[in-house]
């Protein structure tokens, strides 16, 4: 085997496993699979299939996510940068997948660092409603919200905050919130070696304690009905089945619920879905087989953990108070520039801070005092009296939402050069600002004056 597992991880594997265990080890001598998530923002599985470079076989329990082939690099195609799909482990997909998440829910995802999962639940939003995504860490929050604007969303709130800060202001709030635990990362070890040193320098229960620390608030913020989806990328009974039983310990108002019906459970059983198990921490007073385990022997994945969890309708409702949203009054420059675009903005939603505008929304609680990394979708920068549109907006774009559209092929050389942020020849080209697409879907702004080109192209996000 290539990989050298330590012996006490071995040990609970067998414990767990059985006469599986022969054949849970030997799935470490196979290569990762990674994947890629159809952005259903911008286009369907079916309409990615048809423009797709790439060797693609489904993944058969995301229906919008793909295996690619080996010799694909999809991180350096242009569909990449026009925000088409993400690049996600396959297992990753599946808390998200199966949330039961629609278009007008409050959506909060808590722990949501770089984005996979959070941009999966803003395409089941569709627009409507309202996502939450919120790291702690600062810096893992900015990569979080380039994923976030390269998606093109444009109803998120991308915070970087405590759990506990976001619980104050947030009490009651929630449809919906997913929290993708803190945890020592056992489903990872064959994907990512180096996990291994961690979980052997903080073991498991480290992570069991982060866990109980951020579960209650994101209770505190879920609504009477609402459903929380907790999951984590590791097997240890400690930090899955008993956090759960955690939960409903602690919490009577909540209870451990079914995933999905009968009918689909069948189906996902064909796909070698796996389930908890009380036996693994010596309970049997909650019905653990609710909760959904994924083991790299089963499926063409890495190791996974989810569960959900509703809280009783009938639970006491205290629910933060939203922010009246007055909107601003616009430059003449900035209405100018709105004008050009297609899709309805109410400009009563549209607000200002430090020269930059965004459009918020407003179903959101007063936020002063948050560390707050974009609220709502940044349209641009008003500066020396005119108006620059953002990298962000150009994202959220279809082609057929602005007025002033150069499109390229994707096999045109051109398309290299602008995402590098280079100089390009637009012959026939509109003046002023120019939405250049790859074959229709949008990658950023250009500037065109008198035949002169500047390109607009974020630089943070240049082509390497």
């Amino acid at each position: 085997m290539a990989i050298e597992l330590p012996e006490k991880f071995k040990e609970q594997m067998k414990d767990m496993l059985g006469n599986e265990y022969d054949s849970f080890l030997k799935s470490y001598e196979y290569k990762d699979k990674s994947g890629i998530r159809i952005n259903t923002l911008k286009l369907s599985p079916e309409e990615f299939k048809k423009i797709s470079p790439f060797e693609l076989s489904p993944i058969s329990w995301i229906p919008t996510g793909y295996f690619y082939g080996k010799n694909d690099i999809p991180s350096k195609h242009p569909y990449y940068y026009a925000g088409l799909y993400y690049i996600q482990e396959p297992s990753a997909m599946t808390p998200a997948s199966v949330f039961d998440v629609a278009p007008g829910h409050r959506v909060l995802d808590l722990c949501a660092a770089p984005g996979g999962k959070s941009t999966a639940l803003a395409a089941k939003l569709e627009g409507k409603g309202l996502l939450v995504s919120n790291d702690v860490s600062n810096s893992r929050a900015k990569a979080l919200l380039k994923n976030i604007e390269l998606f093109g969303v444009r109803n998120a709130l991308v915070l970087s905050e405590t759990t506990s800060n976001l619980a104050k202001r947030f009490e009651g709030f929630f449809d919906r919130i997913l929290v993708d635990a803190p945890c020592s990362g056992e489903g990872m070890f064959r994907k990512q070696p180096s996990i291994i040193k961690n979980w052997e320098q903080y073991g498991t229960g480290y992570y069991a304690k982060i866990q109980r620390e951020i579960l209650p608030d994101a209770i505190r913020m879920l609504r009477p009905g609402g459903k929380l989806l907790f999951s984590t990328c590791t097997f240890s009974p400690e930090e899955d089945e008993q956090t759960v039983a955690f939960i409903l310990d602690n919490f009577k108002e909540m209870s451990l619920i079914d995933v999905f019906d009968e009918k689909d459970k069948q189906y996902y059983d064909k796909c070698g879905f796996s389930y908890g198990n009380g036996r693994y921490i010596n309970r049997d007073d909650y019905d653990f087989s609710k909760c959904i385990r994924l083991f790299p022997h089963k499926v063409e994945g890495e190791g996974h953990f989810l569960c959900v969890l509703q809280k009783n309708p009938d639970a006491l409702a205290v629910m933060s108070p939203t922010e009246k949203i007055n909107g601003c009054r616009l430059p003449n420059e900035v209405s100018e520039f709105l004008d050009n675009i297609k899709f309805n903005i109410d400009k009563n939603r549209i607000i200002s801070k430090d020269d930059r505008y965004y459009y918020v929304s407003y179903d959101t609680p007063r936020l002063n005092g948050l560390r707050i990394l974009r609220n709502g979708l940044l349209l641009g920068e008003y500066k020396k009296n005119r108006f620059e549109p953002s990298q962000a907006l150009a994202c959220a774009l279809n082609a057929d939402e602005y007025s002033n559209v150069y499109n390229l092929s994707a096999d045109d050389p051109r398309v290299i050069k602008y995402l590098k942020c280079e100089s390009i020849d637009l012959p026939d080209a509109k003046d002023g600002y120019v939405l250049i697409t790859c074959n229709g879907f949008s990658l950023g702004f250009a500037k065109v004056k008198k035949g002169n080109f500047k390109n607009k192209y974020l630089p943070g996000w240049r082509l390497m």
